[in-house]
């Protein structure tokens, strides 16, 4: 008996945590974005004109903004006006490192030809005949390559259940291995310390042998 209602406790669980994080984590974004309500005059927000809010009104306001900002910058006036902004942003010690090190990053992974975890990487960490996941960020070039003497790739190492953390390693490109799993079945494959299988893989160990 307590054996079936501990069955049935984490069937249970397996229901509601994924909804429940779920249903936090879109709450904070729709709240998070529902502040940049704050932007507008006061007599122009959804409570004063309608007499309550909107919930996730701040989302398409986000978005409109955004659009709006890249098609600015896209034309020849708004390119001057942001190199203004970020020779201005330059003048300041700190707030230049920070600024410039995130738009490199962001230029890196949004950029449509770019191959910043666009490919999943098998590689022997931290010993021989152990294997690690990791992702592909870039490839290395100048004095790195001048020194190994090598065609050497840049690879993030994430943390497991933080995929967010991790670590960077430069290996030869002919020292690691590179999977046709995808990018999010490899990062469920992390968070979820390895019980989540990728579907490929899956599908293959299902696979009747011919």
């Amino acid at each position: 008996m307590a054996a079936l209602l501990r069955r049935y406790f984490m069937a249970g669980l397996l229901i509601w945590v994924p909804l429940l994080i779920t249903v936090a984590v879109l709450d904070m974004l729709i709240g998070f974005m529902d502040r940049t309500l704050l932007l507008l005059p006061p007599q122009w927000r959804p409570e004063a004109l309608l007499g309550y809010p909107i919930p996730g009104l701040g989302l398409v306001l986000t978005l409109v903004i955004v659009l709006l900002t890249g098609l600015l910058a896209a034309n020849f006036l708004g390119r001057r006006v942001v190199a203004l902004w970020e020779a201005l942003l330059a003048r300041i010690p700190l707030v230049r490192s920070i600024y410039s090190a995130v738009k490199q990053v962001a230029e890196t992974l949004f950029a449509a030809n770019g191959e910043a975890f666009r490919k999943v990487l098998l590689i022997e960490y931290p010993r021989r005949g152990i294997w690690t996941l990791a992702f592909q960020t870039g490839t290395a070039s100048g004095e790195i390559h001048r020194r190994t003497e090598a065609e050497v790739i840049t690879v993030f190492v994430p943390t497991t259940p933080n995929p967010t953390s991790g670590f960077i390693m430069m290996i030869p490109r002919n020292e690691v291995m590179e999977l046709e799993m995808s990018v999010e079945d490899a990062l469920k494959l992390v968070v979820s310390l390895g019980v989540v299988t990728p579907r490929e893989v899956a599908a293959k160990a299902v696979a009747p042998e011919s």
